[in-house]
Parts: C-alpha cells; structure tokens; sequence
C-alpha cells in the first residue's frame, strides 16, 4: 500500500514538473492546501479518486496513468475478468479495483471497493466531486453519509447520488464491505 501511494506520487510529481505546473496550482485546483499536496506527491497521505480524475484532465491523461502507470487502449469494449482488474490500495483500509481500465476515453470510472471496518470513534473523510455515483453492496454492510443523512446499505442494496454534496462511507460491522462504484460526470 506505501509503495502504491509513493508510486502515484511519483507519477503525480513527474507529470506536474514535465507540464512546468506549480504545486499551488494543482493544489487549488483539488482544494486542498500545498503542505497536503505536496505529501500526496512524496507518498506520505492517500489522495481521493475525485482530486485524481481533477488532475488527469488537467494533465490530459488517464486516471489510470496516474493510478497504475498504464494507458487504457481499447475503444469498441474492454473486458475485465473476475479478480484480473487492475487494483490499488490508496490506504490500509481502501482498496479500489478498476472494472473499466482498459477502455480509452471513457466517460464513467467502474471500481469494486473494499473497505475495513475500522473503530466507530473514527472520523469519516467527506468527499464531493462533480456528477453521479452509483453505489451497491456486494458484501457486507455499510453507513452512507450524504449531507446531513446517514443511510444503511446492505448486501444487494444500492443508492445513486448526487456526487457533488458531502459524501462518505464506512464499513459496519466487524467484516469489510465490497461494493460496486460508478462514477460519471
């Protein structure tokens, strides 16, 4: 996991010195301070995939040049067998399985989400980005927050969103939870 986030800032870094792009830029543009941004790209804190497709379309790349250092290649269909997608753990408690990356120029990110449960006392990330999110449960149980709400899924449950009010999840429960993302814009 470590290894990963330090890859992903490496590219992130890369990318940012190539374009002749200031970190207080990039910064701005994901909302968040140059001190975080400058951590996320020396793989010292996790960067969430929304501020990661913000950069990609910056750069003019894939997410998943940044995520996996790989190029999606296929226009008329891709397919993903089970458990072949490409993954990345961007915590210890995250894991992120890409369902469409092989598809260039695709308009939607297709992820399968494994979450651990972690102490009730800790604090959930809220997250926004532009669009829709569709999320459903595959495995286990989870607390959606959406604004001010707090929905339970369960497996074969799902919701679909607005993706630009205050979201964030986390597992219930003493097993994690694995669930179907779908993100568009």
């Amino acid at each position: 996991m470590d290894e990963q986030l330090r890859q992903i800032g490496e590219r992130l870094r890369g990318l940012r010195d190539a374009l002749d792009i200031p970190a207080e830029e990039v910064a701005a543009l994901c909302g968040i301070t140059v001190d975080r941004y400058e951590k996320i790209e020396n793989g010292e804190v996790d960067i969430t995939i929304s501020n990661l497709m913000k950069i990609a379309r910056k750069y003019g790349v894939s997410a998943d040049a940044l995520m996996f250092a790989e190029e999606p290649h296929m226009s008329s269909y891709t397919v993903v067998r089970k458990g072949q997608g490409l993954s990345v753990e961007r915590t210890k408690a995250y894991k992120y399985q890409s369902l469409a990356s092989g598809f260039a120029d695709r308009k939607a990110e297709v992820f399968i989400v494994t979450v651990e449960p972690k102490p009730e006392a800790h604090s959930i990330y809220k997250n926004r980005h532009p669009g829709q999110e569709f999320n459903m449960v595959l495995e286990g149980a989870m607390e959606l927050f959406i604004g001010g709400k707090t929905i339970v899924l369960e497996a074969g449950d799902s919701i679909y969103f607005d993706s630009t009010k205050p979201h964030g999840m986390r597992a219930i429960g003493d097993r994690a939870v694995k669930f179907l993302a779908f993100t568009v814009e």
